[in-house]
């Protein structure tokens, strides 16, 4: 039945009220990716997602008076690299691109999905690094995987 469904298809204006109350849906960063999905909020709203672009962690999706839903994306096991000479990070983000991972970028490191290839790399390659269970937005549209194809000569 979804006579409690309420459907979002579009994002509202959000304002910072005072007084509002923030009510969470956690989602992972694969269904975050999705533009439609469903989920139900903390409190035990659901909702149906059919949007242009995928969410983010923390956007305001919904607002019922003073309530204010917002994504409460999940943290998941990652590692993080910390970046230090402008050429250990271009080299750090080429070794990365060639095992085709996705990447986030800190203002101080950068942060890749716990693989164990990528664990492999940079042990191998002595480069250290921490595991972390983190939120993980990778550039791109909303850690939304696609695929690429390109010709090694």
């Amino acid at each position: 039945m979804t006579d409690n469904l309420t459907i979002i298809t579009h994002l509202p204006h959000h304002h910072h009220d005072e007084g509002v109350i923030h009510v969470s849906l956690r989602a992972d960063r694969h269904t975050l990716a999705k533009r439609r999905w469903r989920g139900q909020a903390a409190d035990g709203r659901e909702f149906g997602f059919d949007l242009a672009a995928p969410l983010a962690h923390e956007a305001c999706f919904f607002i019922d008076g003073k309530t204010h839903y917002v994504i409460d994306q999940q943290p998941e096991p990652v590692l993080e690299i910390a970046i230090g000479t402008p050429e250990d990070a271009a080299r750090l983000g080429w070794q990365i691109g060639n095992l085709h991972l996705v990447v986030q970028v800190l203002p101080a490191a950068l942060r890749v999905a716990d693989d164990p290839a990528a664990a492999q790399m940079l042990a191998r390659e002595h480069i250290a690094f921490q595991r972390r269970n983190a939120v993980f937005q990778p550039l791109g549209s909303g850690g939304a995987h696609h695929h690429h194809h390109h010709a090694h000569e």
